[in-house]
């Protein structure tokens, strides 16, 4: 590819030079002028809004002053020095701030000269202050400065602030590089048709007024060319990716419902299906009959009975001559689905194998000649099977329970375990994703979501205590241990830190030693550094009701099934987030008795921990606490997305922006569907930026 003005690497921006661009490259990931021209900004300074001094009213209000500069002091303190400067303008006068860098703003404020200050207001007994304020010197070379009515800040550091690289330089940088750039180093890359429809800027102006936009108008209209982008292409990426999978990757014929089948589910489910998980097995049923790979995301909240349609598919491949295996995150959760199966298949003649790291010896060498003999139909384990010695004779269906547990590459593995073929995939998840999400992250996948609960499930009720109406619940913990229930108690931390003032797992423990003591009552205690025969150990000893109450860390989070247990207590609640709350509370409620979920927590909580506690009592939905789960921490840190590319876009969001999410997922297909590989010439511009893209990215779309 010929290179452009914006490839050059960024010492050799005027302004830059080595040392620079070496703080530019380890503090924000810029190495080229592309790179920094592509860091927009993540706010704006609307200089038309002017205030005095004398109309400043609400504490923590952000707000633009102009005045002059009277007085600068630093004044020191017993610990440490702070500098004040004092800004005048006709209506008063207003302190300036800096308790970090104070030698440095010293030595650049100058008394006498007008400054354009920006900040937010501190009101402390009445006074009026402004710490750490933006500040821009209006009364040098002022006839040639040209004010913005946006005025454009970018994220910084104290290190690029340190090195005269903070938001009034980063501005000059950027301008320098607009100054220079033509029409050849920003390409249009898409249609003409797609711009006129949609009323589009064109990109050259995009990047223009991200940066410096006159009005609200230009910055809408940035803001909207750049977010259609971003996941127009991502779209197409996924699509494509999806539509070339099914053209060149066949999958194995699962033509029958054979006897194994059957069996099972005259004589062995004991139960009616939802119409939920009916609708699900048809449509994997069609995937794996239908001659193309299957690649299928099983999503359902907790407790709707995904494991039973995964089991159900494991038969499918086994009456049509195939193995099939389940990779679970944690030994606890494959031992458990281990042991549930073998349960489950009683008399169905299904031979059943576990395998894990603490496997071991002559038992391994056998299990690992039986599996490649093809006399185990199912293997159920952990990250032990996609280990290169574990060789199947035939693998036609490979189960992946709580996906986002593992990396692309992991999983990935998975495909090798049949050499003719690759086996069919079917991911599952309890961890609700948001429809806007799914959309982008799972776009390649075909999803099927179980929505309803099993007939006759209570709902858990969920309640929130503070410290203060601890005897109660120890109170109703005693009631409800008397008629036969267990109970969970989940704590945060296993050690003491000096830095969170968490009640941690031991003291915990101690506690309820005092109020249940072993005279009367067991109490179990998991945790992740136990060794593994220890935790089985004490999980086993609560599953068979030897233990009345099980003290854990949130290695009981996902898949532990004890349908006794009705009640989940989690201490500090207001320090796990929403769906690690919503995952604990789905470990109670799978009995036929009431279950309750106790949120116990501080008096003093934050906004969001407000947010979180009031949307676990008020639903037990879990996709509408996903969605509130992405708007509090933002579609970034939502569980699978940092493997993903999701967690990059620059500007557009998942939780706002999904009318243009759904625009550019339409426009993608209909592209797509009437021209696959983007052969016509008015496609073209977009044919060449997608493969631009798929050159610089590892095309792991394919995998689950």
């Amino acid at each position: 590819m010929e290179s452009t003005f914006l490839d050059r690497r960024i010492e050799f921006l005027k302004g830059v030079g080595p040392t620079k661009a070496q703080l530019l490259n380890t503090e924000i990931g810029a190495f080229t002028i592309e790179d920094l021209l592509l860091q927009y900004p993540f706010r704006y300074i609307d200089k038309t809004k002017q205030y005095f001094i004398k109309d400043i009213q609400r504490d923590g209000e952000q707000i633009l002053l102009k005045g002059k500069i009277v007085q600068v002091k630093m004044i020191k303190g017993k610990r440490a020095k702070r500098l004040v400067a004092t800004l005048k303008d006709p209506t008063g006068f207003i302190e300036l701030v800096w308790f970090r860098g104070a030698t440095y703003v010293q030595n650049m404020l100058i008394e006498d000269n007008e400054y354009s200050v920006y900040g937010r207001i501190n009101i402390f007994n009445g006074k009026k202050s402004i710490p750490h304020p933006e500040l821009e010197n209006l009364s040098q070379g002022k006839a040639n400065l040209k004010q913005e009515r946006l005025d454009p800040v970018y994220h910084s550091t104290e290190k690029l602030n340190a090195r005269g690289l903070d938001t009034k330089a980063r501005k000059r940088l950027v301008k320098n590089i607009l100054a220079q750039l033509h029409e050849v180093d920003l390409p249009e890359i898409l249609d003409d048709y797609i711009i006129q429809k949609l009323s589009l800027c064109s990109r050259m102006q995009a990047i223009q007024w991200i940066h410096f936009p006159e009005d609200n108008t230009q910055l809408q209209a940035a803001n909207n060319r750049i977010k259609f982008e971003e996941i127009f292409f991502l779209q197409l990426r996924i699509l494509q990716s999806k539509t070339l999978r099914e053209e060149k990757k066949d999958g194995w014929v699962f033509e029958q419902v054979g006897t194994k089948f059957t069996k099972f589910y005259n004589e062995n489910l004991g139960f009616e299906l939802t119409n939920a998980q009916k609708k699900v097995i048809k449509e994997i049923r069609a995937d794996m009959g239908s001659g193309i790979h299957m690649n299928r995301l099983l999503q359902g909240d907790v407790g709707s009975g995904k494991t039973i349609v995964g089991l159900m598919c494991m038969l499918l491949a086994i009456d049509n001559g195939f193995q099939a295996c389940l990779l679970a995150p944690t030994e606890i959760l494959a031992y458990q689905h281990y042991t549930s199966t073998i349960d489950m298949l009683k008399g169905v003649g299904i031979r059943t194998a576990f395998l894990s790291g603490s496997v071991k010896g002559k038992k391994r060498k056998e299990l690992l000649q039986f599996l490649i003999n093809g006399e185990i139909d199912i293997l159920i384990g952990t990250h032990a099977l996609i280990e290169d010695p574990v060789k199947f004779k035939n693998l036609g269906l490979a189960i992946t329970d709580e996906q986002h547990r593992f990396g692309v590459i992991q999983r990935a593995k998975l495909w090798e375990k049949n050499k003719t073929k690759p086996p069919h995939i079917l991911v599952m998840t309890a961890t609700p994703i948001p429809r806007t999400l799914a959309m982008t992250l799972y776009g390649d996948l075909d999803v099927s979501i179980i929505d309803e609960l099993p007939p006759g499930r209570k709902a858990v009720k969920t309640v929130h205590k503070t410290e203060a109406r601890r005897p109660e619940v120890l109170q109703f913990m005693h009631k409800e241990i008397a008629k036969g229930r267990q109970i969970y108690v989940v704590f945060p931390l296993i050690e003491e830190s000096a830095k969170l003032d968490l009640q941690n797992l031991q003291t915990g423990y101690d506690q309820l030693e005092h109020y249940f003591p072993k005279s009367d009552f067991q109490i179990s205690v998991v945790h992740g550094r136990m060794k593994a025969r220890d935790k089985e150990s004490e999980m086993q000893r609560f599953v068979q009701g030897k233990t009345n109450i099980m003290v854990a860390t949130t290695v009981i989070e996902v898949g532990v099934n004890v349908p006794n247990a009705s009640i989940m207590i989690i201490e500090n609640a207001e320090r796990f987030g929403l769906s690690q709350l919503h995952q604990l509370r789905g470990r109670v409620g799978r009995g036929a008795e009431q279950s309750y979920c106790i949120l116990m927590s501080s008096y003093k909580l934050s906004v969001d921990a407000k947010t979180r506690i009031k949307t676990m009592c008020n639903t037990n939905n879990g996709f509408e606490i996903a969605e509130v789960d992405m708007k509090i921490r933002g579609h970034g840190n939502i569980q699978g997305t940092q493997q993903s590319g999701i967690s990059k876009f620059k500007l557009l969001n998942l939780v706002l922006d999904h009318e243009i999410i759904k625009t550019a997922r339409l426009i993608a297909q209909h592209l797509l569907k009437h021209d696959p590989e983007l052969t016509k010439p008015s496609h073209q511009r977009i044919k060449s930026h997608l493969d631009s893209l798929n050159r610089k990215f590892i095309d792991l779309g394919e995998i689950s």
